[in-house]
């Protein structure tokens, strides 16, 4: 059972655990024993999931969740199979708790009078610099 907060919870059946072996140096012991793990979660037709939550989840532009709604986590951090477990399902937990966050919605309001102010005077004076740059009142000398 996978505990994101009190009031939901993920049981370990809906998470599909694959072990694999670990890339990079390590000698002998990455060659032989297979202990990075890739954590599957089927977010879409998972029923411990609100709704609200399923759909803030899924919105979210992460990497790590494909477009058939699954959630992919590899851990290869540490040496043994166990602790790459564990760093999976908190690293799965901590996406969960991230899209429970509700952002909150934008109150649209008007620019003040003094805004539009510095607004139109620094349009003023943009327009008097630019106008000065024209070859009017230039008299050529032949």
């Amino acid at each position: 059972m996978l505990i994101i907060s009190p009031a939901i919870s993920i049981p370990d059946q809906e998470l599909v655990e694959r072990f694999v072996r670990a890339t990079g140096p390590g000698g002998q012991n990455v060659n032989k024993v297979s202990t990075a793990v890739e954590l599957r979660f089927d977010a879409l037709n998972s029923p411990s999931l609100p709704e609200d939550l399923r759909a803030r989840l899924l919105a979210r532009r992460d990497r790590r969740i494909t477009g058939d709604g699954v959630v992919v986590i590899s851990a290869q951090r540490f040496r043994t199979q166990d602790r790459n477990r564990e760093d999976a399902r908190d690293r799965l937990v901590a996406l969960i708790q991230a899209a429970q966050h509700v952002p909150k919605k934008r109150i649209a309001t008007k620019p003040s009078k003094g805004s539009k102010e510095r607004r139109l005077t620094g349009k003023r004076e943009r327009s008097e610099v630019k106008s000065g740059r024209g070859s009017r009142g230039w008299e050529r000398e032949a």
